[in-house]
């Protein structure tokens, strides 16, 4: 939606009639320089009730930190901004605060240890720590698998909800994440595992789709690829009714092409 004081971003956000959104402050709000100890409730009280006069819900605050970043001293400052966010997350009007389980680059690009039991462990050390300072304060740390991270299966995704069984953690659900060039034609069968294995802890899901160009999967607006739709939205209107979809990789000018889409599906017989 681009970078916009929170008075203009929630109008533009309103005007395409979406009720709520997921907020990233230091990309989505001009003027703020997301750095340690910049969160306070004046600027969440400023920020929720520019939202609140457009009747647009901050459903999810994105703080995408690395928490298994390989510099130790970075990951201990990162921790503390997202726990600053956790601090926060309520005087903005959200239950929940998002990141993914991280990669071994510092850049969170892919590595080939992700998959291997000591960034497992690192995690869950980080994971633990947030999730204590959710209990805290009431809110809820919501977690993304991504093929290429640490929590890259759906088996992955349950060893970690198993390990820290706590309310206060959920799943931020996004099948495409799960996906890649070598899997992509299993994608009925990865979602069913995914909605047996935490689909009962699944709080909010993104919505994107995928296609494959030139032999490598290539993120795309919800509707213009490949994902099965009927699936994922016959499910959730099943198991998740009301459960709110927040658009990914797409742009103002697809908005309304991406809604009627999702509208059109959940009106269709599935099969």
């Amino acid at each position: 939606m681009g970078c916009f004081s929170a008075d203009e971003l929630a109008h533009r956000v309103d005007a395409e009639g979406l009720e709520c959104v997921q907020l990233a402050l230091g990309k989505a709000i001009k003027g703020v320089d997301l750095q340690p100890g910049v969160i306070n409730a004046g600027m969440a009280a400023e920020i929720s009730a520019a939202f609140a006069r457009h009747g647009v819900r901050i459903e999810v605050m994105g703080c995408y930190i690395n928490p298994i970043h390989p510099d130790a001293a970075v990951r201990k400052t990162s921790l503390g901004l997202f726990k600053e966010h956790l601090h926060h997350a309520r005087e903005f009007g959200c239950n929940i605060v998002a990141l993914e389980s991280g990669s071994r680059n510092a850049d969170q690009s892919p590595h080939p240890d992700n998959a291997g039991e000591s960034a497992y462990q690192e995690l869950l050390g980080s994971m633990d720590e947030l999730v204590v300072e959710a209990e805290r304060c009431g809110v809820v740390v919501g977690i993304e698998a991504v093929t290429s991270h640490v929590l890259s299966t759906p088996e992955r995704m349950r060893r970690l909800l198993d390990a820290i069984p706590s309310p206060h953690l959920q799943v931020v659900f996004d099948p495409v994440n799960l996906l890649s060039v070598a899997n992509c034609l299993e994608q009925r069968e990865i979602m069913r595992r995914s909605f047996d294995l935490f689909g009962g802890r699944i709080a909010v899901v993104h919505a994107k789709d995928f296609r494959i160009a030139n032999g490598k999967l290539v993120t795309c607006p919800a509707g213009t690829g490949m994902l099965d739709y009927g699936l994922l939205l016959s499910w959730l209107a099943s198991h998740k009714p009301g459960i709110s979809l927040l658009l990914e990789e797409t742009g103002p000018e697809q908005i309304a092409a991406c809604g009627q889409f999702i509208s059109n599906q959940m009106l269709s017989p599935i099969s």
